[in-house]
């Protein structure tokens, strides 16, 4: 996605963690290689009387018994010797990090965000060499370690805001904020002249916080940045003169919970109930990837009031929206190689033939597919995506990331901190900040990264 989206300009037509814990490096051998390259499997003609039972991990627990159900019984119409049975996992990060200490915890899994990437091939088998994905697929190299990729998305999100479209006609806001401050006044004109919570941070459901850290690269326009330009960076978190980078976007969040713009008690805060409330316009907005949208908008009757827009900030003058991908399909490396086969086949058809990331509000992984027509409000924003780490460097975000305990991505205590430190005024946002840059500027030192 990097190179098209980053010249390509969104028409209307055209259109989340909760631990730090990390995998190590405990050594799980391969087994058997399949025989037939993903890369030359056909759904519906290639290996149809293949036999296996397929395990499937997932966080999406509400999908089970309908989409999910839906898709199995397609796809096994065309191979009928293959059976194939989900186990949604409420608490799936941590569970599923514990899971993969062990050898049999089933064929295919949404790959957690603690499995680091110089860690993939003890778990996953390669879906092959990231040269053919490259022209394939959106955002193949999510998963990808030394040109191998370990991981296919299940879809791609754009990072923006979902609102009430009625909340903010009745507060008179009559056009898009596009910086944080101008974000912040709509905030408060909602809280001054309608009853509705301007902004709900979902503060108690925690995984939903890790939603900020997805919006660094759009906040800089610079598919660059994340991988290639943050771990070599002096104090990636001070205040840039145009406000923009990564100060700029958990800014927003302080101020918004500061001067009081968001729900009373965060600590109650219901994810479940958050979206009938939303969509019932007693509240504002909600920062969330568009893989929320759908969810929304089918969580009462007043659908049609939902929608979508970019991330308060601009970069000379032009929007950004970073455009990430969600969790990534991994097939278990110690499977057999027929459950391997049917596993790759299955991922297959569900990114490629099942509908399943239009349905959900994501991007679609195949180059040129449709876009959800929601994202209307991006038809002048540039979606970026970032681009791999420098040969030589694939371990150096992480490396940094985790032993600054920051853990962006992975963990969203750093949020958490931000939001109790904005109610209880207990620390100023700058002093947050140089915190931040203290702890990452240690980790690069003790990496060797920088020097001074």
């Amino acid at each position: 996605m990097k190179n098209r989206l980053m010249a390509i300009i969104l028409s209307i037509t055209t259109i989340a963690v909760t631990t730090g814990c990390v995998i190590g490096d405990d050594d799980i051998s391969n087994v058997e290689n399949m025989e037939i390259a993903y890369k030359d499997m056909i759904v519906g003609e290639t290996a149809t009387d293949i036999k296996a039972d397929l395990k499937i991990l997932t966080n999406r627990t509400d999908l089970i018994d309908t989409d999910f159900s839906d898709y199995v019984n397609e796809f096994t119409s065309m191979y009928p010797n293959v059976t194939i049975k989900y186990e949604g996992i409420t608490n799936y990060e941590s569970d599923v990090t514990t899971r993969l200490t062990t050898e049999n915890w089933g064929d295919v899994c949404c790959i957690p965000a603690t499995v680091q990437l110089s860690d993939l091939e003890k778990y996953f088998e390669s879906f092959g060499d990231y040269s053919y994905f490259e022209n394939v697929y959106e955002l193949s190299d999510s998963k990808m370690y030394d040109n191998k990729v370990y991981g296919l998305p299940s879809m791609g999100n754009v990072s923006g805001i979902v609102y009430n479209t009625a909340v903010f006609e009745e507060a008179g806001i009559t056009e898009l904020p596009d910086t944080p401050d101008e974000f912040l006044n709509s905030l408060k004109k909602i809280a001054d002249n309608t009853d509705a919570i301007p902004m709900y941070t979902n503060y108690a459901a925690s995984w939903t916080l890790t939603a900020w850290d997805s919006y660094i690269t759009g906040s800089t326009g610079d598919p660059d940045y994340k991988r290639n330009l943050l771990v070599h960076l002096a104090n990636p978190f001070s205040r840039q003169d145009d406000l923009t980078g990564p100060y700029a976007i958990y800014y927003t969040l302080y101020e918004a919970v500061n001067r009081g713009l968001t729900e009373e008690d965060p600590t109650t805060t219901d994810w479940e109930g958050s979206k009938v409330q939303i969509n019932a316009g007693n509240i504002g907005c909600m920062v969330l990837g568009s893989w929320s949208v759908p969810q929304i908008k089918k969580a009462g009757e007043n659908g049609d009031d939902i929608a979508y827009m970019p991330f308060p900030i601009s970069v000379n003058g032009h929007q950004y929206a970073s455009a990430i991908s969600d969790y990534c399909y991994g097939v278990n490396v110690n499977s057999s190689a027929d459950n391997k086969t049917a596993a790759m086949l299955y991922i297959k058809y569900l990114t490629e033939s099942s509908g399943y990331a239009l349905a959900q509000g994501g991007i679609p992984i195949v180059k040129d597919d449709e876009y959800p027509d929601f994202l209307k409000d991006f038809k002048n924003v540039t979606l970026v995506s970032d681009n791999p780490a420098l040969k030589g460097e694939e371990r150096y975000f992480d490396d940094i990331n985790n032993m600054s305990e920051i853990s962006l991505d992975a963990d969203p205590t750093h949020v958490a901190e931000i939001i109790e430190a904005a109610i209880d005024n207990t620390k100023a946002f700058d002093e947050i900040m140089d915190e931040w840059n203290a702890a990452w500027t240690k980790a690069q030192q003790s990496e060797g990264i920088i020097t001074d």
